[in-house]
């Protein structure tokens, strides 16, 4: 298969495997809903199942999968670090934190259209985002270990914030917040969908509109202004919108970990170093991933459902090992 042609035919794939995906997820479960249960009475338990809490359910996942994707593609390639996710970045972790804060001060309400736990939880990324560039543009340039390692420092440091605030909390805040931690994707009605979505859109059209800059900065910060990129204005763009996707996904869903890092690299194997297919097929694999993740975890553990948190780091960590040693070796 030709270098042109074969992009196109995974992305075709990956295609079919959204809408298998899509078709599929919300009828699966421990609760059997039959296709023609679905158009029955509005009042029925089956009717309340499939589009108040499953369909939610679907929409959450594919969004926050496809933006935890878009997100890990553009750090990665801003920091020229295949080990740069939001989650080893520790970008997660200040939007945990800023979407806590948010939750346990009482903050309600929106700002043009968007949820002020979104709001903090970007304030809470921003922050880390650009205290890592920061590093990163000191002194000509941090290495990868460097990185890596304030990554885990600021990881810790928010942590520690968060443990803070638990232990001043009572026992029911406590539970709501470690709870929320683990990464979930329960969501009765439509909120958290619309919670991420307008971040998502943007994102993905930013990330889309700058892929040809996406794949000079990959190759250096010299030969992407060399070849008229103005480099300082279009990282700043592309770091607050790979925040934004970050900070909207863990406001409504905690701090799910390792979708970032794993897509990414699986796609650049099947699709190449072009951030054009790249971002499409975060977009196709992303979400799925994450629904599939999902029905693993409420299909584990008999009578229980894990968070789909657990599942993803159980993926990923053994994924995030492989890397190092690749690239050790």
């Amino acid at each position: 298969m030709s270098g042109e042609k074969r992009p196109a035919a995974f992305l075709a794939f990956f295609a079919l495997v959204f809408v298998a995906v899509l078709l599929a997820a919300p009828f699966t479960g421990r609760e059997t809903i039959r296709p023609g249960e679905i158009f029955g009475p509005e009042g029925t338990p089956r009717f309340f199942i499939f589009w108040t809490l499953r369909v939610p359910r679907l929409l959450v996942g594919l969004l926050a999968g496809a933006s935890l994707s878009l997100a890990g593609l553009a750090f990665q390639t801003l920091f020229r670090n295949p080990l740069a996710t939001p989650f080893t970045l520790g970008v997660s972790s200040g939007a945990a934190f800023g979407a806590a804060l948010a939750v346990t001060a009482g903050l309600r309400g929106t700002f043009v259209g968007i949820d002020a736990t979104a709001l903090a939880a970007f304030a809470g990324a921003l922050l880390v985002v650009f205290f890592l560039y920061g590093l990163s543009r000191r002194g000509g340039g941090m290495s990868t270990l460097h990185l890596l390692l304030a990554g885990v420092a600021v990881s810790y440091f928010f942590s520690a914030l968060l443990l803070f605030m638990q232990y001043k909390a009572d026992f029911t805040e406590t539970y709501r917040v470690v709870r929320w931690l683990m990464g979930r994707l329960e969501s009765i009605g439509y909120a958290g969908s619309l919670t991420i979505l307008p971040a998502f859109v943007v994102g993905a059209i930013v990330l889309f509109f700058y892929r040809r800059e996406l794949d000079l900065l990959a190759t250096g910060d010299e030969i992407a202004q060399s070849r008229g990129v103005p480099v300082n204005a279009v990282r700043v763009r592309l770091f607050l919108a790979a925040s934004f996707l970050t900070a909207t996904s863990v406001a409504a869903c905690g701090p799910i970990g390792f979708v970032g890092l794993v897509v990414p690299h699986v796609l650049r194997m099947l699709l190449g170093l072009s951030h054009g297919p790249l971002v499409m097929g975060s977009v196709l694999v992303g979400g799925p991933f994450l629904v599939v993740c999902d029905a693993i975890a409420r299909n584990a553990v008999p009578e229980s459902e894990l968070p789909v948190g657990i599942v993803t780091a159980l993926l990923g960590g053994p994924f995030f090992l492989w890397l190092v040693v690749r690239r050790c070796g």
